[in-house]
């Protein structure tokens, strides 16, 4: 059975730093695409961060570059999103995804992945 479990989000003031972690159970995250995207009220979900753990290829928004870093744990089988200098904007819910067939273009779209986490709540108070 193929799950996806994020977790690591909060409550956290500007400027502050959380760490958000994404645990495969059933597969492994071998040659596969993650994404990490979030979903405020009211707004579409977007892409946050994704990387390739074919080739190590990785993306950013423009809104997080150089504050949020993806990695990956291969040990582990887990994806994690550091987050750092937290904005009041950043607060959403986010979700990490993956799947085995996307092409990198194609990393950034949310109906490309198959498989969901159930979500993590991240407030930024100002």
């Amino acid at each position: 059975d193929v799950q996806l479990q994020a977790s690591g989000g909060g409550l956290v003031q500007a400027g502050g730093s959380l760490r958000l972690s994404c645990a495969a159970s059933g597969f492994s995250f071998d040659d596969y695409a993650i994404g990490w995207f979030r979903q405020a009220p009211g707004k579409e979900r977007e892409a946050v961060s994704c990387l390739s753990t074919t080739d190590d290829r990785t993306f950013y928004g423009d809104s997080v570059k150089g504050r949020f870093t993806i990695s990956r744990d291969t040990a582990a089988n887990t994806v994690y999103l550091q987050m750092n200098s937290l904005k009041p904007e950043d607060t959403a819910v986010y979700y990490c995804a993956a799947d085995p067939s996307i092409i990198m273009s194609s990393m950034t779209l949310p109906h490309e992945y198959d498989y969901w986490g159930q979500g993590t709540q991240v407030t930024v108070s100002s």
